[in-house]
């Protein structure tokens, strides 16, 4: 029995490294060939790239507001509703200063870049945290989906702009004490009054403003401009909770062009439909050692 089990443990390894490599083999040609290139890039990538909400990073950098509340996640723990506005700045700053204006601990994005460098290509993405301009991707070929969490915007809002928050937010982490920033720190609206909020897609509320509407022009043009040529649709840790933004139109743009070809790399959320599946490639593995093995041909 014992003997039993680990051989077909073994061939099932066999196997799965087998597949990755004729996978990443396939891909390499089809970044090689392609016309265009579209990224669509979810969480799953920052995760890879050591952007993690739970865990060490998280106990290191809010042991205080864990202790206080027994918070479990930095996601879940931007949620609470925070008696005061000095309280929930400190605990955002923080947020904000790790996540944005932090590079990732891993070359993840580096790598990524590297890869499509001398590539004509243009980004997707529903990640706010702007590893993409950290890591060299030209901000003109990038569309931030959901916002940013360098800007803020009016809470109502009263006006669809936005704002830099780099100097304040770094004010904020240095000056705050006990878990609260000096009241003088609190941002409001400089038209009505009013507090200020981060420019993040939570509610109807989300400002799309000048920025956002000429990156999405320059998306839908890119779009359309490479329509039936031999473009590649890679995405990269896209998971189930916004399907309609990059998964589904990445299907059906694949669909629509026999020359296109659907790439899906997601650790243990792949998946590829079976009307595409001739045009496509899946590997079920870390984001970050697959474009390692791409970027250095070491498959």
């Amino acid at each position: 029995m014992y003997v039993k089990t680990e051989t077909t443990k073994s061939i099932n390894r066999y196997r799965n490294n087998t597949q990755v490599k004729h996978s990443l083999e396939k891909l390499k040609k089809k970044i090689e060939r392609a016309d265009a290139i579209v990224i669509g890039a979810g969480a799953g990538l920052s995760t890879s790239a050591g952007f993690t909400y739970s865990g060490k990073r998280f106990e290191d950098n809010f042991a205080d507001f864990i202790e206080k509340y027994g918070f479990r996640d930095m996601y879940s723990a931007g949620f609470y509703s925070y008696r005061t506005l000095e309280e929930y700045w400190a605990y955002w700053s923080r947020y904000i200063f790790i996540n944005r204006y932090q590079s990732a601990p891993k070359t993840v994005y580096n790598d990524l870049y590297n890869l499509v460098l001398d590539k004509n290509y243009f980004v997707l993405t529903t990640n706010v945290d702007h590893c993409f301009q950290k890591s060299g991707f030209d901000k003109h070929r990038l569309f931030y989906m959901q916002g940013d969490y360098g800007l803020w915007q009016c809470a109502k809002p009263c006006h669809n702009t936005t704002y830099d928050n780099e100097t304040v937010i770094k004010k904020m982490v240095t000056e705050q004490e006990n878990m609260r920033i000096p009241s003088g720190l609190i941002p409001h609206c400089r038209v009505c009054g009013a507090p200020m909020s981060m420019n993040l897609r939570a509610d109807s509320t989300f400002v799309e403003d000048n920025g956002w509407h000429t990156a999405a022009r320059r998306y839908q043009d890119f779009i359309r401009r490479h329509k039936g040529l031999e473009i590649l649709y890679l995405e990269l840790g896209v998971g189930g909770n916004t399907p309609g933004i990059i998964k589904y139109p990445f299907w059906q743009m694949t669909y629509s062009n026999p020359n296109a070809a659907y790439v899906c790399i997601n650790l243990s959320e792949s998946y590829i439909p079976a009307k595409i599946r001739k045009q496509s490639i899946c590997i079920d593995n870390d984001i970050g050692d697959i474009l390692k093995q791409l970027t250095a041909s070491t498959f």
